[in-house]
C-alpha cells in the first residue's frame, strides 16, 4: 500500500498564530487546536523569539490538518495563496463571512456569480486570504481546500504545476477542470478554475495574466511529512527541480513555480516538543544547520551523541 505522505498547509504569522487558531477553530466543524511548540534558548541569534514564546502550533479546520508559525514579520500572505471554503448552505457562506472579514478586507464581494449563487473573497484580519462559495452540487458540511492563483510571471502554468505536482505525490487526481475560451477575459487556454487531489486532499489553481502585483510568498507554504529518510530525498529533490537553487534552512525549499514547500520528518514535533528541553535545543541547533533535513543526524542530535 503506497503512503500517502500528509501534505499540510502551514501558515506564516508574525506574532499572532495562536490568536488566529483560536479564531479559526471557533468557525468550523471537526476543528481542534492541536500540539504547541515553543521556542527554546538555541537559535535566538536566528528567529529573534523569546524563549517559551509560541513557535508553532498544529490544528484541524473541517477535518483537514494546518500548522501555524509565528515567524516574525518577514513574509506576509497575499490572495496568490488562498484557503477556498466549499459550503454547502447559504447559512454556512454567510456566518463564515461575516466572521472573516471583521477587521479585514474584501477581495470579491459577496454576491451571486456566474459560479455560484453566493461567493465571495476576502482577506481576514491577519491577512491570510479566504474564498467562500456557496456550491451548487449538494454538499454536506463544508470543506478546506487550498487554492493557488498563477499570476505575475507564472500566468499560465497553472495547468504544468498542477501536473507537476500530481506526478510526485500519489493518490493524486484531476477532480474538476475548466479553461478560458476565445473570447473570455483571460488568453485562452489559461485555467479558469480546476479541482484536483494530492496525496488524497482537495487543491485548486487558478490562472490570471492581470497585473496584480502580488505572487507567491513563504507565508503560505505546504509542509510534507515524511516518515523515512528516502521519503525526503525523493521529495525533496523532485520538488525542488528546476526551483530557486538557493539551499534554504531547516527543510524549505522554493519550486519552480515559487511556491514554497518544507520537507519535514513526521518524528520532528516529537523531538521538539519533549520535556527534555536541552535535547529539544540540541535539535533546533542541527536544524538550523541543515537545508535538506537529515532524520539520524536530528534523532543524534536529541539523543547528544555525534551524528554519524
Amino acid at each position: 500500500m503506497t503512503h500517502h505522505p500528509p501534505i499540510v498547509p502551514c501558515l506564516w504569522f508574525d506574532n499572532e498564530g495562536e490568536e488566529a487558531v483560536a479564531l479559526y477553530t471557533s468557525l468550523f466543524p471537526d476543528s481542534a487546536k492541536g500540539g504547541v511548540l515553543r521556542f527554546g534558548k538555541a537559535g535566538q541569534e536566528v528567529h529573534g523569539r523569546s524563549e517559551g514564546s509560541v513557535m508553532s502550533v498544529e490544528f484541524r479546520l473541517a477535518g483537514r490538518s494546518f500548522t501555524a508559525l509565528n515567524g516574525g514579520p518577514l513574509f506576509k500572505f497575499t490572495p496568490a495563496a488562498s484557503l477556498f471554503v466549499h459550503c454547502g448552505s447559504e447559512a454556512d457562506v454567510d456566518r463564515l463571512w461575516n466572521r472573516l472579514v471583521a477587521d479585514g478586507d474584501v477581495l470579491m464581494p459577496l454576491d451571486r456569480y456566474e459560479w455560484s449563487d453566493r461567493y465571495g473573497w476576502l482577506s481576514d484580519r491577519y491577512g491570510l486570504s479566504w474564498q467562500i462559495m456557496l456550491d451548487r452540487e449538494p454538499r454536506e458540511g463544508i470543506e478546506i481546500a487550498p487554492s493557488l492563483l498563477f499570476t505575475g510571471d507564472v500566468a499560465g502554468k497553472a495547468e504544468a504545476a498542477m501536473h507537476t505536482y500530481m506526478d510526485i505525490f500519489p493518490a493524486s487526481a484531476i477532480v474538476d477542470m475548466h479553461r478560458y475560451g476565445p473570447g473570455e477575459q483571460d488568453h485562452e487556454g489559461y485555467v479558469k478554475y480546476a479541482r484536483f487531489i494530492l496525496a488524497g486532499r482537495s487543491f485548486s489553481i487558478m490562472d490570471s495574466s492581470v497585473a496584480h502585483g502580488f505572487g507567491f510568498t513563504e507565508a503560505f507554504s505546504f509542509q510534507v511529512l515524511c516518515d523515512s529518510q528516502s521519503e525526503i530525498d525523493r521529495y525533496w529533490e523532485a520538488l525542488r527541480a528546476g526551483g530557486d537553487p538557493a539551499v534554504q534552512q531547516c527543510g524549505w525549499l522554493k519550486d519552480r513555480f515559487g511556491v514554497s514547500w518544507q520537507i519535514v520528518p513526521s518524528v520532528l514535533s516529537r523531538l521538539l516538543a519533549g520535556p527534555d528541553r536541552a535535547a529539544a535545543d540540541r535539535v533546533m541547533n542541527a536544524l538550523l544547520e541543515m537545508g535538506k533535513l537529515d532524520i539520524a543526524a536530528l534523532e543524534a542530535a536529541y539523543a547528544g551523541r555525534p551524528a554519524a
